[in-house]
C-alpha cells in the first residue's frame, strides 16, 4: 500500500468534489442485514460485520431472488460510491441522506476505508440511484 493511501492523504475532503464525483454503482445481488449472537457461525460470504453489546450485525449477499422476499428479512440494495472519500470528510453523508429523504427512501450507510456504501430497500434501488445522480449533477439539494 502506498504511503499516501496509508495516511489517508489521497482521499477527497472537498464536499462539492465529493458530491459531483460520487459515481454510484449498484451491486448485482440483494443484501440482508441481520443481527446474530456472538457465538453463532459467521456466513462465509459476509460483506461487513460490526460487534455490539447485543450481538453482531452482519451484512451478506442473499441467494433469495428479490421477487421472493421474506417480509421478516427485508432485502437491501448496496450502492457503492466510487469516490475515494476521506474518513474525515464533512457533509457528504448528510447531503446523501437528505437527497434520499426527499423521496422518502431510507438509507443505511457504511463508511469503509476506500469507499462509502449506501444500503437502501431493494425495491427502491432505482429511485435511490436516480436521486444520487440528481445530487451528482447539482439538480437536488
Amino acid at each position: 500500500m502506498n504511503a499516501a493511501v496509508a495516511n489517508n492523504t489521497a482521499c477527497e475532503t472537498d464536499l462539492q468534489r465529493l458530491l459531483s464525483d460520487l459515481a454510484p454503482v449498484l451491486a448485482d445481488r440483494p443484501r440482508v442485514i441481520r443481527s446474530q449472537s456472538t457465538d453463532a457461525p459467521l456466513p462465509t460470504d459476509v460483506i461487513m460485520l460490526f460487534r455490539e453489546d447485543e450481538g453482531i450485525t452482519v451484512i451478506a449477499p442473499t441467494a433469495v431472488p428479490a421477487l421472493e422476499q421474506n417480509d421478516d428479512e427485508p432485502l437491501w440494495a448496496q450502492i457503492t460510491l466510487r469516490i475515494h472519500s476521506s474518513l474525515e470528510a464533512v457533509g457528504m453523508m448528510a447531503a446523501i441522506s437528505a437527497a434520499l429523504a426527499v423521496d422518502d427512501i431510507p438509507c443505511n450507510a457504511v463508511s469503509a476505508y476506500f469507499h462509502d456504501h449506501i444500503f437502501v430497500p431493494w425495491a427502491r434501488r432505482d429511485d435511490a440511484l436516480n436521486a444520487l445522480q440528481q445530487l451528482t449533477t447539482g439538480n437536488r439539494a
